[in-house]
């Protein structure tokens, strides 16, 4: 029997730093589609993670590929052999990225912000970027701030703003770290809003979060990380309402 497409899939992926091991013989499946989030306590390797699957960190051990690809390698009959810059920069193009702290360019309008990789990495017209940033910015619900500057928006604008800027890559898979943890707690409900309406599209993601309530939700499967390991991974409802490990017990005891 034929196994199913996987997006991503990692097989003993470990990564270290100096004397530092954050990433120990990590084993993943994510499927075209899924929804996948990362919890787990600060330390646990769940962003490091996330910057190996788009190649912002080099793995040290195992492999790891993206839609089909290794990541960071391609293989020549028995060796691997690591990818130019400018290889890892056309498949990293088929990765959206939104980071905790927005990265939004100060200096551009919202509307320069989403054109940019468009124009800049892809080549599409002005106009016809243009045009796609102005139907992004409706779809995060903000049509009326393509002019503005990054800094006359709120956080949770700022990050709607990153998402909309992700997604003009018309990427393959979507990554999201902690992307609600430097708002404001009312502005987080704007940006979940946004990721709610992304699954419900179809789009593949993986978003490390400490958010419960909206990984039982929204999330196909749950992925608990502690000490550089994955210790539990599956459904919501087992992962949140039946756990296993008393490292996820206690884990889910303190985020309330």
């Amino acid at each position: 029997m034929k196994r199913p497409y996987r997006m991503i899939h990692a097989e003993g992926v470990s990564k270290s730093f100096g004397d530092l091991q954050v990433l120990k013989d990590i084993n993943l499946e994510v499927f075209p589609g899924q929804v996948v989030c990362l919890i787990g306590p600060s330390g646990s390797g769940k962003s490091t993670l996330l910057r190996c699957i788009n190649n912002l960190e080099t793995i040290d051990g195992g492999r790891l590929f993206v839609n089909g690809d290794l990541v960071g390698f391609r293989q020549q009959g028995n060796q691997l052999i690591e990818l130019r810059e400018k290889e890892i920069a056309a498949r990293r193009a088929q990765i959206g990225m939104v980071f905790q702290h927005f990265n939004l360019f100060a200096n551009k309008t919202v509307i320069k912000n989403v054109m940019e990789g468009p124009v800049a990495v892809r080549g599409m017209p002005k106009q016809q970027a243009h045009e796609m940033a102005q139907n992004l910015l409706a779809r995060v619900g903000l049509a009326d701030k393509a002019d503005a500057w990054p800094s006359q928006l709120s956080g949770g604008q700022q990050q709607r703003v990153a998402s909309a800027r992700a997604m003009a890559m018309e990427p393959v898979l979507l990554l999201f770290d902690e992307p609600t943890s430097a708002l404001d707690p009312e502005l987080v409900g704007e940006v979940l809003n946004v990721m709610k309406d992304l699954a419900n599209a179809g789009m593949t993601m993986v978003i490390v979060t400490h958010e419960m309530a909206f990984a039982r939700d929204v999330a196909d499967a749950i992925i608990f990380m502690d000490g550089g390991v994955v210790v539990e991974a599956g459904a919501p409802e087992q992962i949140l309402g039946a756990p296993k490990s008393e490292r996820l017990k206690h884990f889910l005891a303190n985020v309330g």
